[in-house]
C-alpha cells in the first residue's frame, strides 16, 4: 500500500488529472447509472470550499506584511508597476469576456436560484456592509469582500508594527495552510473524475468544445497583456523601445517558467537575468521574490475571465462598474497566488462572491480550471515570472536615466 501511495504522489500531477479526466469520460458516456462517482466530485468540492476563505485571509495578511520597504525610490516604483500591471491584465479580461462571452456546462444550475446583482445603490450598500463584517463571521459565512478587507488592514498594520519573528511565524502559518491545500489537490484526479462524470451525463462530451473556448479567450488575453499592454506600461515609463527588453525576458525567463509552472521556483533564473542587464543584486535579491508574490498579471486573468464565465453560465448581466470592482478584487486576490499549490484558480470563488456565484458553482468553475490547467497555468506562470524581470529592470532603468545614465537593455555573458 505504502508503495502504491508513493508512485501516486511522485507521478506527475497533470498525469494523474488527465487520467481522472478519461475516466471520468468513460464512464459518463458509458455507465450513467454509476451516480455514485459523483460523491468523489462532491468531497473535492467540499474540501476547496472549506480551505480557500482560510487561504485567502490568510495569504493576504503574510504577503502585505513582509513587503518590503527601504530601498528608495525605484523599489515603490516597482510595486506601483507590478500592481499597475496586474490591474490592467484583470481590465483587459473583463473587456474579453464581454466581447467573447464564454458559458460553462456545469452540474446542479437548475437546483440554483439564478440572481442578478442588484441596483447599483445597493450593490454599494451590501458591498460596504459586507466589508467590516466580524472576520470570523466572514470566514465562516464565505463573505469573501469582507475576509479581503480585513486581511489587508491586519496585512498593512502588521507591516508597520511587527518584528521581523512575527512576520516570519506569519509566512509559516501561510506556508502551512499552503501545505494543507497542496494535500487537498493531490485528492484532484478524483474530484475531476467525479464532476466531469457528472457533467458528461448530463450534457453529453460537448463540454470540451465550452472548456477550449474558455482557454481560448484565457490564452488571448494572456498573450495580449505578455506583448501588447505590458510593453506599453514600459514604453510610456521609460519613453524607449521596450520589445527588446520585453523579448529577451520572455525567452530567458517565460519559457523556462511555462514548463517548470513556479514563479517561486523560477526565482533563481530571474536573478541570473537580473545580474545579466547588470541590475543592483541588493535591489533586485528583494524585487524579484516580491514580484514573485504580487506581480500576478496571469493569475488576475484566470481569475476574472472564469468568474465572468460562471456569471454569464447564471444568466448574470454584470454591469461595467461591477466588472471593475471585480478588476480590483481580482488584483488584490492574486497577490501571493503565486505561492499556493492550484494558485489562482482557489482564488474564483473570492471573485464570484462579488458577482453573486454561489460557492457550489464557483467551486465547480475551479475544478474547470484544473481541467485546462496544462495549458492556462503554464502560460500563466510565464508572463507572471517573465514581467517580474522587465518591471523590476524597468524600474531600476528609470532611475539611471534621473541620474543621467545611458539604459542598455543589452545582456551580459
Amino acid at each position: 500500500m505504502k508503495k502504491i501511495f508513493g508512485f501516486y504522489t511522485n507521478s506527475p500531477l497533470i498525469l494523474r488529472i488527465a487520467i481522472g479526466l478519461v475516466i471520468g469520460v468513460v464512464l459518463g458516456l458509458w455507465v450513467p447509472q454509476a451516480a455514485f462517482v459523483t460523491v468523489f466530485g462532491d468531497i473535492f468540492v467540499g474540501a476547496l470550499k472549506a480551505i480557500a476563505p482560510i487561504l485567502v485571509f490568510v495569504l493576504v495578511i503574510a504577503s502585505l506584511s513582509s513587503a518590503g520597504k527601504g530601498l528608495g525610490s525605484r523599489f515603490k516604483t516597482v510595486i506601483f508597476l507590478y500592481m499597475l500591471s496586474t490591474f490592467l491584465a484583470a481590465v483587459v479580461a473583463v473587456g474579453a469576456s464581454y466581447l467573447f462571452p464564454v458559458t460553462i456546462p456545469l452540474s446542479g444550475l437548475d437546483a440554483v436560484e439564478q440572481t442578478a446583482p442588484e441596483g447599483l445603490s445597493e450593490v454599494f450598500g451590501t458591498l460596504l456592509t459586507n466589508m467590516v463584517e466580524n472576520p470570523i463571521s466572514a470566514i465562516i459565512n464565505t463573505n469573501y469582500v469582507g475576509i479581503l478587507t480585513w486581511a489587508i488592514f491586519l496585512g498593512l498594520a502588521l507591516r508597520i508594527v511587527a518584528g521581523d519573528k512575527t512576520k516570519a511565524i506569519l509566512n509559516d502559518i501561510s506556508n502551512g495552510v499552503s501545505k494543507v491545500v497542496g494535500w487537498i489537490i493531490q485528492i484532484a484526479p478524483f474530484g475531476i473524475m467525479g464532476l466531469v462524470y457528472g457533467s458528461i451525463s448530463e450534457y453529453g462530451a460537448a463540454i470540451f468544445v465550452d472548456y477550449g473556448k474558455l482557454l481560448l479567450v484565457l490564452v488571448g488575453c494572456m498573450l495580449a497583456v505578455a506583448f501588447i499592454v505590458d510593453p506599453i506600461v514600459v514604453a510610456i515609463t521609460l519613453k524607449k523601445n521596450p520589445y527588446p527588453l520585453v523579448f529577451k525576458c520572455f525567452k530567458e525567463s517565460g519559457v523556462t517558467a511555462f514548463f517548470t509552472r513556479s514563479s517561486a521556483a523560477n526565482i533563481p533564473v530571474n536573478m541570473r537575468l537580473c545580474e545579466r542587464l547588470g541590475l543592483d543584486k541588493e535591489y533586485y535579491s528583494v524585487a524579484i521574490p516580491l514580484g514573485a508574490t504580487i506581480n500576478m498579471d496571469g493569475a488576475a486573468i484566470t481569475i476574472t475571465v472564469m468568474s465572468l464565465a460562471a456569471a454569464f453560465t447564471m444568466g448574470i448581466e454584470v454591469n461595467p462598474v461591477i466588472a471593475l470592482l471585480l478588476s480590483l478584487v481580482a488584483t488584490l486576490g492574486a497577490c501571493g497566488a503565486s505561492g499556493v499549490a492550484g494558485g489562482s484558480l482557489l482564488l474564483i470563488p473570492m471573485a464570484c462572491s462579488l458577482l453573486n456565484v454561489p460557492q457550489d458553482i464557483a467551486m465547480q468553475v475551479v475544478a474547470v480550471g484544473f481541467i485546462i490547467g496544462v495549458v492556462q497555468d503554464s502560460l500563466e506562470t510565464a508572463i507572471n515570472s517573465s514581467g517580474d524581470v522587465i518591471f523590476c529592470a524597468t524600474a531600476e532603468f528609470r532611475e539611471w536615466q534621473k541620474q543621467g545614465k545611458k539604459v542598455d537593455f543589452k545582456l551580459a555573458d
